[in-house]
């Protein structure tokens, strides 16, 4: 069952980074499904630490990336928006090349919060990190 509720492309998603540090860090989406968001992060100079090895806090950008647009996909843009309570990451094996791609798919879809998992992996398929995010459902004013 779809958990989007608006008309999500990923034209539109990689619009909506142009000018930010999404687009900074070469972040791009790349899939949609029905209950899941897609997107590659490059292992270069702009998401290394000094040793050569992919930043932690690259790890958890693409997740809170991730988490953050894919819950908004879930509401009416219109009358709410979704913001970060709070994210944790696991970081279990090292990348120093190539990219990444996180997964984003949902745990829990409520009125008021949303907890979604996270799992990066790299080329070869390998669990990198694996992170959840809870986000608040907010009402505009």
């Amino acid at each position: 069952m779809p958990v989007f509720t608006s008309a999500v492309t990923l034209e539109k998603l990689n619009a909506l980074s142009a000018n930010t540090m999404v687009a900074h860090l070469g972040i791009e989406y790349t899939r949609i499904g029905d209950d899941f968001l897609e997107a590659r992060m490059p292992v270069d100079h702009r998401t290394q630490q000094p040793l050569g090895l992919l930043h932690g806090g690259a790890s958890v950008t693409l997740a809170e990336t991730l988490g953050s647009i894919a819950a908004t996909c879930c509401v009416n843009t219109t009358v709410q928006y979704c913001v970060g309570l709070e994210i944790n990451a696991n970081h279990i094996k090292s990348v120093r090349e190539g990219f990444v791609t996180g997964t984003a798919r949902p745990i829990h879809i409520g009125k008021r919060t949303q907890l979604w998992e996270i799992r990066i992996v790299n080329e070869k398929q390998e669990l990198v990190c694996i992170s959840r995010i809870t986000l608040a459902v907010l009402d505009k004013r």
